[in-house]
């Protein structure tokens, strides 16, 4: 029971901040970009996925939130 309360815990703080780190590359990534009528939304949506699959794969090695 233990474990499942863990991995509960555990998906929604990486869950949480997978969406944070989405959101600022998205926002970081549109900020480069002069007009609004220039963004590579591809490339946005691109990049910022890429950047949430990675804060999940990072939050494998554990999470300060989560409590082992």
């Amino acid at each position: 029971m233990k474990i499942k309360t863990n991995f509960k815990t555990w998906l929604k703080a990486a869950g949480i901040r997978a969406l944070k780190t989405l959101a600022q590359t998205a926002v970081a990534t549109i900020g480069t970009t002069a007009m609004l009528s220039g963004v590579d939304w591809a490339m946005v949506a691109s990049a910022s996925a890429l950047a949430a699959l990675l804060s999940l794969l990072t939050s494998i090695g554990g999470l300060p939130e989560v409590q082992e």
